[in-house]
């Protein structure tokens, strides 16, 4: 059964003085409880845009999203967000940071520390409870964050390019930390990313997306075992799925440079 269910989205954003823009074109997606899915597209395709609407911060034009059956009707903490920016409060240290959300839920504050403890043991962040945000390196932010999100125990977590701003090794090493979170965790993600091999490395499932107006173009199913190391980025597995998605996208990747005529 799935969790996440988005039918026929449309999104068209009419900004004022300016001709209209369609960018979501009748998006269906599902996405099975306890999975890991991705989507992957050129820039500019609504990727963001998607992943904002099952976060309940922008509402589409046509079309319906329901979590768990239960309509989308805005934020919740059943949906936790991870952003490619940084955006802890930089007055709060990395304790208080994951425990904010805990505590704007009234628990107990034994209970909110054990939490923020459990989840700083879980990003590797122990000695460092004290610390504040300027204090840590980019790829330690982003641990913080996920720990974050996960201190209200969502149902779904939304993760928008998270690493998208860090270096390649720091990078390789926050998608492994990642896995292992999750494969202890196992919450359903929805991961958004214009890095193919992110895509595969992490996914369960991959769609790929048109460029704008985005649609899905294309599902795959990773059938790739689990738990993953960085060895399966050299597999032949690894490199079949790397060649489909590269032939899907690459067409889509031009189109996306190619200017296109302003709706009526």
């Amino acid at each position: 059964m799935s969790m996440l269910t988005l039918s026929d989205i449309t999104v068209r954003f009419e900004p004022k003085g300016k001709p209209p823009v369609l960018a979501l074109d009748d998006v269906s997606l599902s996405v099975a409880h306890d999975t890991f899915s991705v989507i992957v597209g050129p820039s500019g395709c609504g990727k963001s845009t998607l992943l904002r609407l099952v976060a309940g911060l922008e509402v589409p034009t046509s079309g319906t999203m329901a979590l768990d059956g239960q309509p989308i009707a805005g934020p919740s903490a059943d949906r936790g967000m991870v952003f490619q920016s940084y955006t802890l409060f930089p007055w709060l240290t990395v304790r208080e940071n994951i425990m904010f959300g805990p505590q704007l839920k009234k628990l107990p504050k034994s209970e909110c520390e054990d939490i923020a403890d459990d989840l700083i043991r879980a990003v590797h962040l122990t000695g460092f409870e004290g610390s504040y945000p300027k204090e840590l390196s980019g790829g330690m932010r982003q641990r913080v964050a996920l720990a974050r999100a996960l201190a209200n125990d969502p149902r779904i977590l939304l993760m928008d390019e998270p690493f998208g701003a860090l270096d390649s090794q720091t990078r390789q090493l926050m998608q492994e930390l990642l896995l292992d979170v999750w494969q202890s965790r196992r919450k359903t993600v929805l991961f958004i990313t214009h890095d193919i091999d992110e895509a595969i490395f992490l996914g369960d499932e991959v769609h790929v997306m048109t460029a704008r107006p985005g649609k899905i173009k294309k599902s795959l199913a990773i059938d790739i075992p689990r738990p993953r190391s960085i060895d399966a980025l050299t597999s032949p597995e690894f490199m079949h799925y790397k060649k489909t998605i590269l032939s899907l996208m690459h067409d889509e990747s031009v189109r996306a440079d190619t200017p296109e005529p302003a709706m009526a």
